[in-house]
């Protein structure tokens, strides 16, 4: 399939994580099948004030293609300004993010508190997609609240205004992440656009991901936070949809492994400090759910050093070793 004139070659694209899906993660997942993998999303307003942070969260490289990069505000001016900026890294697609429920992002008008107001969507999109040539998508929600669900009629306008795409995130901005996901809307969302509609919600396995497309009939399934220390996860949905297929899930020492190069990248990116700081949270996730796995984690949280990490994942072998013998 496309979105534009960008192909597309598999079921399962990255979501775009604040904090998570830096261009390490990205490169990562897209190595194990993602067919496209977003950036973390960007403030437009920080770029038009400049920041030097806000840009480096565009820096994508050729090992993570297809990509593209997010991108957060509530001017259509400012949002096609910091769109305009972004091409000079070459991303594949620009997306708007119009479905952040956390409060710092919605009590500033951005995020999911854009859908309170439709118009301004819509102006939105078309103001990016007038100033650049690339496919512009969009990321929305059921809608704020349950007293105003419309999913449906914010999709319609961004597909009006020249949207390539939309996802949605099966829940409203006042539920976040915790009830059942409402795969019904989802649905209506894509019988109602001529576009591609991408399913977000609750995708944590091979079998989800077959269920969703098959229920919802979208086109694409966002994977989200199940990626979170299982970067497989996406070779497995594939081989699942296009073979069916149910891939084992990885052995330790190829886990620690890929834990491994997932946390030197991060440091190669972003120097062993920083990048250590930003990796324990990682390394809890590649533990989770192992034998003892409360301990080690904590032990994840006092790194410093990539030889620290080392240490650890040996002892994390032994330990395992030793429960075998």
């Amino acid at each position: 399939m496309k979105i534009g004139n960008v192909q597309i070659k598999g079921k399962a694209i990255l979501a775009p994580m604040a904090g998570i899906s830096d261009r390490a993660f990205r490169e990562l997942c897209t190595s194990f099948g993602a067919s496209l993998a977003l950036s973390e999303m960007v403030s437009a307003k920080g770029i038009s004030y400049k920041s030097k942070k806000s840009a480096q969260l565009m820096v994508l490289s050729k090992e993570e293609r297809p990509c593209g990069v997010q991108i957060f505000g509530d001017s259509p001016k400012v949002l096609a300004e910091a769109a305009e900026f972004a091409i000079q890294f070459s991303p594949d697609i620009i997306d708007i993010n119009m479905g952040c429920p956390a409060p710092k992002i919605c009590n500033n008008g951005n995020g999911a508190a854009l859908m309170k107001n439709p118009n301004l969507c819509g102006e939105i999109v078309k103001e990016v997609t007038r100033t650049v040539d690339i496919p512009v998508t969009v990321k929305i929600r059921k809608g704020w609240d349950e007293n105003s669900v419309n999913a449906v009629e914010i999709a319609k306008i961004c597909e009006q205004n020249g949207a390539s795409a939309v996802t949605v995130h099966g829940r409203t901005r006042k539920q976040y992440y915790s009830p059942p996901v409402d795969y019904d809307l989802i649905k209506k969302v894509k019988k109602s656009l001529s576009i591609p509609v991408i399913a977000n919600g609750d995708v944590k396995s091979p079998e989800d991901a077959k269920r969703i497309l098959e229920y919802t009939e979208c086109d694409l399934v966002m994977v989200g936070r199940a990626s979170l220390g299982n970067p497989w996860i996406f070779k497995r949905i594939n081989a699942f949809l296009d073979k069916g297929v149910l891939m084992p899930l990885p052995s330790l020492d190829e886990r620690l492994n890929v834990m491994i190069e997932h946390i030197e990248k991060i440091c190669e990116y972003k120097g062993e400090y920083m990048g250590i700081l930003q990796s324990r949270k990682h390394i809890a996730y590649y533990l989770k759910g192992m034998k003892n796995a409360a301990a080690f984690r904590k032990k994840s949280g006092e790194v410093k050093t990539l030889e620290d990490v080392y240490d650890l994942s040996e002892e994390v072998k032994n330990h395992q070793l030793n429960l075998i013998n």
